[in-house]
């Protein structure tokens, strides 16, 4: 049987209210009856139930993170941040798989709202309008990473449109005219149209004309890099340099190239978008636009329990370069 407030109580000799007072830090006990307390805390093993402790002091230490899918590198990146900015500030986290399903968002953060937390992180989500509708109905704080949103709350997240420019822009200096894109979900309007609109761009202004079999779509997953790098190889057969929104899709593309005999980059070259682990234990090590998640985790929690910190929203994003893009001067 658990220990309860009431048996430190009993045993300590003093109220209930004691007992909730000493154990919140609040006045009202003299240090002798303190020290007993504590004592009896000790000695029974009691541990304090934190959502009780919140009744009083409104905070449960606890903060909620959903995200679509916790198993990708890109996940974990962000979420390694969180957790350790957390724990250093004596919060715990609570994940919730999304799974990009509306039903199941909603239905997570009432659960969160029920359960106290103080403060949701929502990542890599598209939020809509009934997600803001219960996010301000239950007034808890959010704060978004990797996303942003219509609506007027705090994100940290790279310029999508300026990241995909300039990864299009590193394959044209390097001596690439025939360059084709696996982006990323194509409803997706937060992360996969700026994506695209950068690419195009960067292509349209040297002259190079996209079109629609220059670029396919995946869901940033490893299988649906490979599905769309069979996709570009068949309806775009001059390709010969690549830009995934994702290093999942990267490894997907390069996967399928090394069983089909294409040598990266001597034939095919090929730029991701992340810069996760999977990119350095890529073979070859993949040529990368690194985005700092580890770093976006961590301030995420820092904006959320601190919304007037100067936080820059828009991260920096840079090129790393490793062995999958060939150079045509070489």
């Amino acid at each position: 049987m658990s220990i309860t407030i009431k048996d430190v109580a009993k045993q300590a000799n003093v109220s209930v209210a004691t007992v909730s007072r000493i154990l919140n830090n609040l006045p009202g006990y003299s240090d002798e009856t303190q020290q007993r307390v504590k004592k009896v805390i000790e000695e029974l093993g009691y541990q304090p139930n934190a959502v009780a402790r919140g009744l009083i002091n409104r905070k449960t230490k606890t903060i909620g993170v959903l995200v679509p899918n916790v198993s990708d590198l890109f996940a974990s990146e962000v979420l390694a941040g969180i957790e350790e900015q957390a724990h250093e500030f004596g919060y715990s986290v609570m994940i919730c798989k999304t799974n990009h399903d509306g039903k199941r968002t909603i239905n997570y953060l009432q659960a969160l709202y029920e359960k106290r937390v103080d403060g949701i992180i929502i990542v890599s989500e598209f939020i809509t309008l009934d997600y803001y509708k219960t996010i301000e109905t239950n007034k808890v704080p959010v704060v978004l990473v990797a996303t942003e949103s219509e609506y007027p709350l705090p994100f940290i997240k790279v310029d999508d449109y300026q990241a995909a420019y300039d990864a299009t822009t590193y394959l044209v200096k390097k001596g690439h005219a025939d360059i084709g894109m696996i982006a990323g979900t194509e409803s997706d309007v937060i992360s996969t149209t700026p994506r695209i609109e950068g690419f195009k761009d960067a292509l349209n202004n040297v002259g190079i004309t996209v079109t629609k079999e220059m670029i396919t779509f995946g869901d940033f997953s490893f299988k649906s890099g490979i599905e769309g790098m069979k996709n570009l190889l068949k309806n775009y057969p001059k390709v010969r340099a690549v830009f995934c929104a994702s290093d999942e899709m990267a490894v997907g593309a390069l996967s399928l190239l090394y069983k089909k005999g294409i040598s990266v980059p001597e034939e095919i070259s090929i730029i991701g978008y992340d810069n996760t682990a999977t990119a350095e234990k890529a073979i070859p090590p993949l040529t990368t636009v690194a985005q700092p998640l580890y770093k976006m985790g961590k301030d995420s929690i820092q904006l959320l329990l601190n919304p007037t910190l100067k936080i820059n929203q828009r991260y920096p994003h840079h090129i790393a370069e490793r062995d999958t893009v060939r150079a045509y001067s070489e």
